[in-house]
């Protein structure tokens, strides 16, 4: 994903399948614009009907992505609003249970603890 909001404005009016899994990882656009914190593209995706709790092979969420990929900062952050303004899960755990906003603590990502507890 380039972060390119003008090429996804266009792929989205053209008909791409924002559903569509995109990566050998069993991905969609949307948990890969999760992972790089691209959070205009996040909600593009979440707009156009991306599936928002699709769980990869890794078996991470878009959410989890955000948290365990992400750098904790303020892109990341607002992909995370986005997430949890669309009412994404936030208790799919990864292969061992845990939680994003487990692992957001874990991490010491206070703004991302505060969005998931206040979603």
């Amino acid at each position: 994903m380039a972060d390119d909001v003008e090429t996804m404005r266009v792929a989205l009016a053209i008909g791409v399948d924002p559903r569509a899994i995109t990566s050998p990882y069993d991905g969609t656009a949307l948990i890969a614009a999760a992972h790089l914190g691209h959070d205009e593209i996040v909600r593009m995706l979440i707009d156009a009907g991306a599936p928002l709790d699709h769980v990869n092979n890794p078996a991470w969420t878009a959410l989890i992505e955000a948290v365990i990929l992400g750098d904790g900062g303020k892109r990341h952050e607002r992909t995370m609003m986005h997430l949890v303004a669309a009412r994404a899960r936030r208790d799919i755990g990864d292969r061992n249970g845990m939680t994003p906003i487990e692992m957001a603590r874990q991490r010491g990502y206070g703004a991302m603890v505060r969005i998931l507890e206040s979603g």
